[in-house]
């Protein structure tokens, strides 16, 4: 179970990656007065975005399961917990929305009190049905945000169920070729072969993708680039909420060099930048600390009480 919790950590990491240069390229495009296009606007829309919001909507499902499992050994009334987590993530999601419109924590929460609270009444079974049909419903609608409930659910469904790990080559094998063939098909219909085109063949292409990335991430965690990985990926993980809370002001304080910048390199040098050093802050907050500044203050919120925070032998 520890080695699960850590890759785990390392997913949730590698999407923060994928989730902060994307998010660093969208706001440069919507601030820029021209619409010139180049390379690295075309890697980011055909390779990147829409790719990694839904591993990060999945892995929230999941999580919402293991905290489930932890408030049912603390209280006996574990959805009030999760309720009030919630609640709290939706009040952050406001405020945050006030300088960064259109970010993602207010309709996790929103969705959560919707859909995660009333599915964890339901059997295992009818989970992921359900998340199927909200899935298959959210694509052929076109995708984006409505994508966020049917992942949220697959996500719930994929911890009760622990698929085996022999699955693991064959859905990257299979999802690897989903996403290219359907990656050149949208390519051919953004590019005006209307013949290609439907709705849901974007949000199709980046939920293959975002398979493909996932379980290809997870095959070298098997291999001997797992201790690297995870020195890399898992504290970026572990404070993913302090992380993508520091990247949205990181972007801010640097949308002008940004936007001044017709290449779109500064917005690959920003996203280097800006997740080397939050691993090195995380690596050296995880020291001492059993959570990052952000969760902490969550967690506290969530169990209406002060969370001990310092790890033992610390000075903190």
């Amino acid at each position: 179970m520890t080695r699960r919790l850590h890759e785990l950590d390392a997913l949730r990491g590698f999407a923060v990656c994928g989730i902060m240069l994307v998010n660093t390229w969208q706001h440069t495009r919507e601030h820029l007065k021209g619409p010139e296009r180049n390379a690295v606007d075309w890697a980011v829309e055909n390779l990147l975005q829409g790719r990694f919001y839904p591993i990060f909507s999945f892995l929230f499902g999941l999580s919402f399961v293991l905290f489930l499992r932890s408030a049912e050994g603390r209280t006996d009334q574990p959805r009030l917990v999760l309720l009030r987590r919630l609640a709290a993530l939706g009040c952050l999601g406001f405020l945050h929305q006030t300088v960064n419109p259109g970010e993602v924590l207010l309709p996790y929460a929103i969705f959560g009190v919707m859909v995660l609270l009333p599915a964890s009444f339901l059997p295992r079974l009818g989970v992921l049905l359900l998340g199927v049909v909200m899935t298959v419903w959210a694509v052929r609608e076109g995708g984006g945000v409505i994508l966020v409930p049917g992942l949220f659910l697959l996500g719930m469904a994929m911890m009760e169920y622990e698929p085996p790990e022999w699955l693991l080559t064959p859905v990257f094998l299979a999802s690897t070729i989903l996403a290219v063939v359907l990656g050149y098909l949208w390519v051919r219909a953004a590019a005006g072969d209307r013949l290609l085109y439907f709705r849901g063949l974007y949000p199709t292409a980046g939920l293959a993708a975002a398979t493909a990335y996932c379980t290809g991430l997870l095959l070298l965690l098997r291999s001997r680039a797992r201790e690297r990985l995870l020195a890399i990926l898992s504290p970026l993980g572990r404070m993913a909420l302090t992380n993508y809370l520091l990247s949205t002001l990181a972007i801010l304080l640097a949308l002008p060099l940004l936007t001044a910048d017709p290449t779109r390199l500064a917005v690959v040098a920003l996203t280097v930048v800006v997740l080397a050093a939050q691993v090195v802050f995380s690596r050296i907050w995880l020291e001492r600390f059993r959570y990052g500044p952000a969760e902490w203050a969550w967690r506290c919120l969530t169990w209406m009480e002060r969370v001990p925070n310092s790890r033992i032998g610390s000075k903190a």
